[in-house]
């Protein structure tokens, strides 16, 4: 894989405000957390840096708030050689931020407020014209207005450019414009609001995702955290396992797996090893503590990637 693909993220950018606990409050209560940790985040940001990370050449399509969060965005995107020319602050409006609870087992609740990721509109897609167009995929997610990711998918569709929509967080979703996307990439609970259907075992991962197809979506990988992931379209339904990890902190885990995934496909990878490869990338993200700072880099990953080669 000697191909330096092009990425292009259109969607969130916010600042993740982590606090490790034991347990959770209950109404009126006041309790001790372990540890607090302020980090960048939101989807989109997440999925770019994770592409980057691995090898990408990577763009942001972004809208920042005019708070001292939004420059502090934009320069940790320079610093990561992410390019910022269509990364807009927006007057008058906060930035995003997620305050994330992580308990003691590792899982994570998140609360995010959209702030200027609303203002994320089609006019800034069509500004970002010709970056997209040179771009490999186009990688959405559903922080940002949900007329702007339908516009950008369409937009995708009619200029032949590869889409890859993460339907996160979990919301019905008109299917005749997802169809628009080559993949469709949910987690179990975004595939249940997807679908209506539950999504608790493998056997209900792959009705779910029959039901999916069967809706129109052209290709479908769900991703299903420490029981790796389906991948499903016209030829069929396989399943991809995971690699075991002692996880840490799950969050990003899933942003990790969408950004690796884009740079492993767009590399020329054939589409069950990107898939296997993302599943690992997603694993080592869970063995540190947050969202940006925990995904590994492409030298780290190759190691690993070798290492459980050789183990099989």
């Amino acid at each position: 894989m000697t191909h330096s693909p092009h990425i292009a993220v259109v969607g969130s950018a916010n600042v993740d405000l982590t606090t490790l606990t034991d347990g959770l409050p209950q109404p009126g209560q006041t309790i001790f957390a372990r540890e607090f940790h302020l980090g960048f985040g939101g989807k989109g940001a997440n999925q770019a840096v994770a592409a980057r990370r691995c090898g990408a050449v990577v763009s942001m399509i972004a809208r920042v708030g005019d708070d001292l969060f939004g420059p502090a965005t934009v320069a940790n995107f320079a610093s990561q050689d992410i390019d910022t020319s269509h990364v807009l602050i927006a007057p008058g409006v906060s930035s995003g931020v997620a305050p994330i609870f992580v308990d003691a087992s590792g899982q994570n609740r998140i609360l995010v407020v959209k702030g200027a990721n609303d203002r994320l509109s089609s006019t800034d897609v069509d500004a970002a014209t010709d970056l997209l167009l040179r771009a490999d995929f186009i990688v959405l997610q559903l922080e940002v207005p949900l007329e702007t990711v339908y516009y950008t998918l369409r937009f995708a569709r009619e200029n032949g450019v590869r889409a890859i929509l993460n339907p996160a967080p979990a919301q019905t979703l008109d299917m005749r414009e997802l169809a628009n996307a080559e993949y469709v990439i949910p987690n179990e609970s975004e595939a249940e609001a997807l679908s209506g259907m539950p999504v608790r075992n493998l056997e209900e991962a792959q009705a779910c995702a029959q039901r999916l197809l069967d809706c129109g979506l052209p290709r479908i990988i769900l991703t299903l955290g420490a029981n790796g992931a389906l991948c499903a379209g016209k030829d069929g339904i396989r399943h991809i396992p995971a690699f075991p990890v002692r996880a840490v902190d799950t969050t990003g885990a899933g942003d990790a797996f969408i950004g690796s995934l884009a740079y492993f496909l767009a590399s020329g990878c054939e589409e069950i090893e990107a898939i296997s490869r993302a599943n690992l990338y997603a694993a080592l993200s869970t063995l540190a503590v947050g969202t940006q700072q925990s995904f590994v880099t492409r030298e780290r990953f190759d190691m690993e990637w070798n290492a459980r080669q050789a183990m099989a």
